[in-house]
Protein backbone atom coordinates (compact mmCIF):
# COMPACT_ATOMS: atom_id res chain seq x y z
CA UNK A 1 0.00 0.00 0.00
CA UNK A 2 3.15 2.31 0.72
CA UNK A 3 4.30 1.77 -3.03
CA UNK A 4 1.05 2.96 -4.17
CA UNK A 5 0.68 5.63 -2.25
CA UNK A 6 3.98 6.79 -3.15
CA UNK A 7 3.48 6.61 -6.66
CA UNK A 8 0.25 8.39 -6.64
CA UNK A 9 2.57 11.20 -5.22
CA UNK A 10 4.39 11.18 -7.48
CA UNK A 11 2.36 11.30 -10.22
CA UNK A 12 0.89 14.39 -8.70
CA UNK A 13 3.90 16.03 -7.94
CA UNK A 14 4.64 15.66 -11.19
CA UNK A 15 2.23 16.57 -13.02
CA UNK A 16 1.68 19.79 -10.73
CA UNK A 17 5.32 20.97 -10.86
CA UNK A 18 5.01 20.80 -14.82
CA UNK A 19 1.90 23.22 -14.33
CA UNK A 20 3.89 25.36 -12.68
CA UNK A 21 7.25 24.70 -14.43
CA UNK A 22 5.02 25.09 -17.70
CA UNK A 23 6.77 21.59 -19.24
CA UNK A 24 5.62 21.19 -22.84
CA UNK A 25 6.03 17.33 -22.77
CA UNK A 26 3.46 16.53 -19.61
CA UNK A 27 2.96 12.74 -20.56
CA UNK A 28 2.06 10.36 -17.82
CA UNK A 29 4.99 8.45 -17.75
CA UNK A 30 7.40 12.16 -17.85
CA UNK A 31 4.55 13.26 -14.93
CA UNK A 32 5.66 9.64 -12.59
CA UNK A 33 9.18 9.83 -13.29
CA UNK A 34 10.16 13.49 -12.47
CA UNK A 35 7.36 13.28 -9.61
CA UNK A 36 9.33 10.21 -7.77
CA UNK A 37 12.85 11.47 -8.62
CA UNK A 38 11.50 14.69 -7.02
CA UNK A 39 10.07 12.80 -4.02
CA UNK A 40 13.13 11.73 -3.07
CA UNK A 41 15.18 14.86 -4.35
CA UNK A 42 12.44 17.05 -1.97
CA UNK A 43 12.80 14.58 0.99
CA UNK A 44 16.89 14.89 0.45
CA UNK A 45 16.88 18.56 0.61
CA UNK A 46 13.98 19.09 3.09
CA UNK A 47 16.31 16.28 5.51
CA UNK A 48 19.56 18.85 4.69
CA UNK A 49 17.25 22.25 5.75
CA UNK A 50 15.80 20.09 9.22
CA UNK A 51 12.32 19.95 7.76
CA UNK A 52 10.05 17.42 7.69
CA UNK A 53 7.00 17.10 6.22
CA UNK A 54 3.76 14.81 7.30
CA UNK A 55 0.97 13.46 6.28
CA UNK A 56 -0.92 13.90 2.03
CA UNK A 57 -0.31 17.61 2.12
CA UNK A 58 3.34 17.86 3.58
CA UNK A 59 4.27 14.45 1.54
CA UNK A 60 2.68 16.35 -1.81
CA UNK A 61 4.79 19.31 -0.88
CA UNK A 62 7.83 18.03 -0.49
CA UNK A 63 7.80 16.13 -3.67
CA UNK A 64 6.27 18.96 -5.88
CA UNK A 65 9.29 21.23 -4.61
CA UNK A 66 11.64 18.22 -5.11
CA UNK A 67 10.05 17.72 -9.04
CA UNK A 68 10.39 21.61 -9.36
CA UNK A 69 14.46 21.51 -8.55
CA UNK A 70 14.71 18.88 -11.14
CA UNK A 71 13.13 20.57 -13.35
CA UNK A 72 15.38 23.22 -12.79
CA UNK A 73 18.54 21.16 -13.10
CA UNK A 74 17.26 19.23 -16.18
CA UNK A 75 17.31 22.51 -17.98
CA UNK A 76 20.14 24.14 -16.73
CA UNK A 77 22.30 21.17 -17.42
CA UNK A 78 20.41 19.35 -19.87
CA UNK A 79 20.77 18.99 -23.81
CA UNK A 80 20.99 22.42 -25.58
CA UNK A 81 20.15 21.09 -29.06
Amino acid sequence: MNFLYFILIGLAAGWLAGQIMKVNKSGLINNLIIGVIGAVLGGFLFGLLGLAATGLTGNLVTATVGAIVLIVLLRKFGSKR
